[in-house]
Parts: C-alpha cells; structure tokens; sequence
C-alpha cells in the first residue's frame, strides 16, 4: 500500500508541474501559491532535488521590490480562479500577484533541504539567502503595526487558514465596501458550497483587496490603516521558527552580516509572543489588535509553540493540555477548529478540516520538544487519512473523508518526504 501510495503521490506532482512551479490543485487552484511551493519542494527533493530547488527559485521570481512574497504569482490569467489578476491589480514585482503575502516556511523548507543534502543543496541555499532575508525584513517592518509588538496580518488569506473562525473577530468590525463590483467565485464551481467560506466572507476579502487597490498597495498603509487587522499565532511562530532557520543557515555560510539582524528579529519575537497568549483558553490564540479582544478557540495554529521553540514551560504545558481534550473528541489530529466551539465544523475548510502541512510543522515541533508520543500520533493520523482517502487537500477530523481539492500537491509531498510508513520511497 505504502508504495503504491509513494507512486500515486510522484505522479500527482508530475501532472500538476506547470514547467518549474506546481499548481496545488488543477482547476480549483490554477497558479503558484507561496507556502503550497515550499511544502512541494519537500517532496520533489524525495526524488528530484534539482526540481524542488527549482520550485523555490520560480517563487522567488515573484518577489516584490519591497521584499514580500506574494501568496499567488500570477504567470497568466486562468478564467478558472477569481480573484485573478484584474482584480488585485499589482505592480510590485517581475508577475502580477497578490497583494499579500503567506506563512512564511521558506527558509525553515531550505534548512531542511540543506541538511538531508550536500554542498550543492548548500551553494543552492546561498544564492537564495539575501531574498530571503528580505522577505523576513519585510514582515518585521512592513507587517508590524504601530504600537504592537508583534507582525500581524491584513487579510485572512494572508494566514493560509482562509475562513478559520479565529478571523470573525476582525471581520465582523468590517463592513463591505458598496463600490466592490459584481464578481463571480470560481471555487464554488470546483467544490461543494458547503465546504467553502460563506458569500459575506468573501465580500470582505473582496473588500480588504479593494482597499489595497485604493492605496496603491502601500503595504504600511494596509497594514494601519486598512479594515483588517489581526494578530495570528501561526504568522508568529512560522516566521520565529523561519527566523532561527535561517541564522542556523547564516552561520553554515558564513554570513556574520546578517546575524545581528536575524538575532534582533527573534527577540522581538519571544518578547511579543506573551500578547498572543489567552488566559481563558490557556492557550495562544488570534487576536483583533484594534479591539484586543481574543479569539475563544483552539486553532491548529495555537498548537505551534514547540515549533517555534517559544512559550513559557507553563504555556506549553497548557498547549499540550487543549491538545489531549481534542483528541478525546476526534478521530483525527490535529483539526484546524476547536471541536468544544459552536462554529467547529468538520468538513469546512478551515472550520474543523485536519490539513496536512499544518500536521507536518505540529509534529515536528512537538518531536524537537520531547514530545515524541504526541509527534508520532499527529504523523501518523495523517498517514491513515491518506491511506483512506487518498490525497485531499484536507481531510475530516471526524470520519476521514477527503474534502475540497483532490489530487492536491503539498498532500502528496508530505506523504512522500514524511508521513510514508516507508520513508525509503
């Protein structure tokens, strides 16, 4: 079964290579997203190192003059997916993109890439290391808001966890800008309804894109002044753990130029992290920063700590508390929702789903802490979910079943590079 599975996820990437980069999913998804690439290099490099590096190097052809990353690059105009180019209209790099950015799993997909390889994968990484510098540089300046402590983020999709309840917060202090044209979603004629964020979510996410428009994409100006505006611990501890990342990267280089700053952005990071922390939860949770009112769910986003190698041992400790009184309530970890909350649902996208790239950074986080019983488990129920399913996007916490995107790449990667029983491949 292992096998057969290891072939079926080779041939998932070959097909949805688009010459260098990979689509996520065709139709549905039809462009090079930017965390969906760094998780697919992962399994490229199982058996085509040269093609995962190649990944990398085409989304950093994406990369804005200001240093972001955008979260889609746009290589042409697909009628399958809205919002498309129109719609965001940028200008900010070498392709139309986004306007926003994405979890920033870059430098921590190159570390790893680095040390399962050689001099060749290292000399790869040096030539990539100055970019990606940037990139970070442009989330500690661009994504900090003034008078917060910590990066956040303008759009829900900017998160990767699109309609996760834990961005009602931020949503309902919005209201639909009037002048948004009619448009037509394109995601609901590849998926069922069902699964997918709500008509008045999207009119927001609509909105906040016009807002960028309005102001040229000023990414300052997004960031204070525009309709959104949220802490995210995923963001947070993503881009901690990027951060250390990419220091270790810089001194296997050489680059005592840079390690000042690297050093500077992880401090401000472990000093800021406190804000995301929720007493009544007893957990790191989103937060509204205009209203500072937190989110009162446990996301797979709060399960990021031990990646990060942040938190106090009190903190972690009640982390690994919500994690054990979630599994005593699914089948499956970890879901992207709070099983306990009223808007938990199972099959909804970022409502309830378990989403493998998610599942892959929990578990290796908990693995580097000694969390080595809870590490496996996560692993291994995603294993058992493709093994049942095959290669969703997501998958339900409750009964198994695929939901949304079939075919999907960073669902293949991973079973290649880390969720195969047989890691040989």
């Amino acid at each position: 079964m292992a096998l057969d599975l290891n072939q079926q996820a080779r041939d998932i990437l070959n097909r949805n290579d688009r010459g260098g980069y990979t689509v996520p999913t065709a139709r549905l998804y039809p462009y090079q997203w930017n965390w969906d690439s760094a998780f697919v290099a992962l399994g490229f490099a199982t058996f085509n190192r040269d093609r995962a590096w190649q990944e990398l190097e085409l989304l950093l052809q994406g990369q804005w003059d200001n240093g972001m990353i955008p979260h889609i690059i746009f290589r042409r105009d697909d009628p399958d997916y809205f919002p498309g180019p129109s719609v965001w209209q940028t200008s900010g790099g070498a392709f139309p993109s986004g306007g926003i950015s994405q979890p920033p799993v870059f430098a921590s997909v190159m570390l790893e890439l680095i040390e399962s390889g050689g001099a060749e994968d290292l000399g790869q990484a040096q030539a990539m290391f100055d970019q990606v510098l940037k990139w970070h540089r442009w989330f500690h300046h661009d994504r900090t808001p003034n008078g917060c402590p910590v990066v956040c983020t303008v759009h829900p999709w900017e998160t990767g966890r699109d309609n996760c309840p834990d961005w009602e917060l931020g949503l309902d202090r919005m209201d639909v800008d009037e002048g948004i044209e009619p448009y037509t979603r394109m995601d609901t004629v590849h998926a069922d309804v069902s699964e997918r964020p709500s008509k008045l979510q999207y009119d927001k996410y609509v909105t906040i894109i016009k807002f960028g428009r309005d102001v040229g994409w000023d990414q300052k100006r997004l960031t204070n002044e525009g309709p959104f505006l949220m802490a995210d611990p995923g963001i947070h501890f993503i881009l901690m753990r990027a951060d250390r990342d990419l220091l270790a990267i810089a001194k296997m280089l050489g680059r005592s130029d840079a390690f000042d700053e690297l050093q500077g952005f992880i401090s401000k990071s472990e000093t800021g992290t406190d804000y995301l922390w929720n007493p009544d939860m007893n957990a790191f949770c989103a937060r509204d920063v205009r209203s500072g009112t937190f989110s009162q769910g446990f996301s797979s986003a709060s399960a990021l700590p031990f990646y990060a190698d942040a938190g106090t041992p009190a903190q972690r400790q009640g982390t690994l508390d919500n994690i054990k009184r979630i599994a005593a309530k699914v089948d499956y970890l970890i879901p992207s929702w709070d099983p306990d909350a009223a808007d938990f649902e199972p099959q909804r996208y970022w409502c309830g789903p378990v989403w493998p790239q998610m599942n892959n950074i929990i578990s290796k986080g908990l693995a580097e802490q000694g969390e080595t019983d809870f590490a496996e488990q996560v692993r291994q129920d995603l294993a058992r979910l493709i093994e049942k399913s095959g290669f969703f996007e997501c998958f339900n916490t409750m009964t198994g079943d695929g939901c949304i995107g079939t075919d999907f790449s960073w669902t293949a990667a991973l079973w290649l590079a880390w969720a195969s029983p047989n890691q040989e491949n």
